[in-house]
């Protein structure tokens, strides 16, 4: 078993798309899963997508953090008004270690949303037998 890291996933797109119509492509059973370029239902699925949707692997939690916090800056432009607390890279560190996802979604402008995610790996706590996508 390769040792714990987290894999990093970036999904934006147009609402429609998460409901188009229903939303059994974001589900692992459906044919368009692995092709369906949204975010899938699960944050566990994300794992089963094909190894080139992943943007970053982090064995480090400091690392993985790191990105998260960089990639809410590099679209902070597309927030509109208030969207709550902007989670604290410590929190993230705190939740990479333990093993858990770090997950954020938003709408944005242009009816879009943005799903930022580093999801955990070898094994994933709720899903342990999902392999490594890597491997």
């Amino acid at each position: 078993m390769a040792r714990p890291h987290h894999h990093a996933y970036v999904w934006l797109g147009h609402g429609d798309v998460l409901v188009k119509p229903g939303d059994a492509h974001r589900r692992p059973g459906h044919p368009e899963f692995r092709s369906a370029q949204v975010m899938p239902l699960e944050c566990a699925d994300w794992l089963l997508k094909p190894a080139s949707r992943i943007e970053g692997t982090f064995y480090d939690a400091a690392e993985g953090a790191e990105w998260y916090a960089g990639q809410l800056a590099r679209y902070a432009d597309l927030f509109v008004g208030h969207c709550g607390a902007k989670p604290s890279s410590d929190e993230t560190v705190r939740m990479l270690i333990a093993g858990e996802d770090r997950v954020g979604g938003w709408w944005v402008s242009g009816d879009r949303f943005l799903s930022i995610n580093l999801i955990a790996c070898s094994p994933h706590r709720v899903r342990p037998e999902y392999a490594c996508p890597l491997r």
